[in-house]
């Protein structure tokens, strides 16, 4: 009993002695943020315009799925988010399914470039990059995969060269806003908002505006929450690693150009331009019924930043006749960067996309340098069905059944391997 009265005053001292436990630690914390790199997939500029730069990265397979998949990734911020770190990477994936991968970074917008339109980036920048991939793959057509308002871009682009696009991959795209976009299209309602005085005061529009309406979004999360489970998991060194990749994304977002942004939100956001198939760019009407390509949307259950229904309906005004819908249980960045995305989202959309490839999507066996068609089959003679079983085979025995030299088969299982736990 004599303990008792006291008790109630115990959770502030225990909370100071837990904060001061944590703030111990916190010079390790700093040096293991500091310390972590992005963006680290083998890749090189093949081609420069502006302040533009088209990666290629490097293949992981002697033969890649045909054609090529170029990523065109949204004008606010670095496309590094794609490329996270190796277990948590779109282009890895991507590169490890068999296909040849480029992406469209942007760059970063000066002052002089406040003037550039949606036309520049579209039917200039866009077009010349599809241009340059389709010449070095020897292909009439690529393959888009657009995440954001880089998907807004790429279904634009879709419709205005339908013969240059084979497959259209839109993901968190931002296609239809009529009391569907949620905060941002509130925000953005031409009774509360003017584009235009933004861009005419600011001329390339500040990376720190869009900062800091995103975290107004959620400002609980984006102020306290998450920082209180850096304190909690301090102690763990991977969860400080994928906690500093993710602010060092989130810090360094890049300015847009004014023009761009003005027509961006009153065509697309208040008049829903797009949509309704009314858009036109410079002098071209963008018909959405050109779009004729396989569409395959990819959308987040919890993006309060294009929320499902501001993309959906759009495979509704489309031109083609193969268009699909995948939903994953994430946000808008969960996409490209949460665990169950890579573990279940992105196995199903490489599978859509070597489906509709040149070559009908290459065999897995035929991932492994030195299988062809007749090893592949031979492997499943010899009960081996796919990549995991190759992996977990004994060599001596898999020889055996197999007829082929042991160091042969050993090396085939070493690959397998390797891709099984990329």
């Amino acid at each position: 009993m004599a303990g008792s009265p006291t008790a109630p005053t115990a959770a502030p001292w225990n909370a100071l002695a837990d904060a001061i436990e944590r703030a111990s630690v916190a010079p390790e914390v700093a040096e293991t943020m500091a310390a972590v790199d992005v963006g680290e997939t083998p890749s090189e500029t093949v081609y420069a315009e502006n302040k533009l730069e088209l990666l290629h990265y490097e293949p992981m397979v002697e033969r890649p799925h045909r054609p090529p998949v170029l990523v065109v990734y949204a004008l606010i911020n670095r496309p590094y988010v794609l490329d996270l770190q190796p277990d948590r990477s779109v282009v890895r994936r991507l590169l490890e399914r068999g296909f040849d991968v480029y992406l469209v970074d942007w760059g970063e917008p000066s002052r002089l470039d406040a003037s550039l339109t949606i036309a520049d980036y579209v039917t200039r920048y866009l077009d010349n990059c599809v241009d340059v991939v389709r010449e070095r793959a020897d292909v009439d057509a690529v393959s888009l995969l657009g995440y954001c308002m880089g998907g807004t871009m790429s279904a634009m682009f879709a419709a205005l060269e339908p013969e240059k696009v084979r497959n259209l991959v839109l993901m968190a795209a931002s296609l239809h806003f009529d009391d569907t976009g949620g905060v941002l299209e509130e925000w953005g309602s031409a009774e509360h908002f003017s584009p235009a005085g933004l861009a005419e005061t600011f001329g390339t529009i500040p990376s720190d505006f869009f900062d800091a309406g995103f975290a107004l979004m959620d400002p609980v999360e984006n102020a306290v929450s998450k920082y209180v489970r850096l304190a909690e998991n301090a102690d763990d060194e991977s969860f400080v690693e994928n906690f500093a990749r993710m602010e060092r994304w989130l810090n360094d977002g890049i300015d847009m150009a004014g023009a761009t942004y003005r027509q961006y939100i009153e065509d697309v956001y208040q008049e829903d331009r797009f949509y309704r198939n009314e858009l036109r760019i410079g002098d071209e009407h963008v018909d959405v019924e050109r779009i004729d390509m396989p569409v395959l949307q990819i959308l987040a259950e919890y993006d309060h930043l294009v929320p499902p229904e501001a993309s959906r309906p759009f495979n509704d005004v489309v031109g083609s006749d193969d268009v699909e819908v995948v939903e994953a249980a994430t946000g808008h960045i969960g996409l490209s960067v949460s665990r169950s995305a890579h573990a279940e989202l992105w196995p199903s959309v490489c599978d859509w996309l070597a489906d509709r490839s040149a070559d009908g999507g290459l065999d897995d066996f035929e991932r492994i340098d030195g299988v062809g068609s007749a090893y592949a089959d031979r492997l499943r003679e010899a009960d081996v069905p796919d990549l995991a079983a190759l992996a977990a085979a004994d060599p001596d025995e898999l020889a055996e059944r197999v007829g082929l030299s042991r160091s042969r088969v050993e090396a085939w299982i070493e690959q397998a391997a390797e891709i099984v736990e990329a």
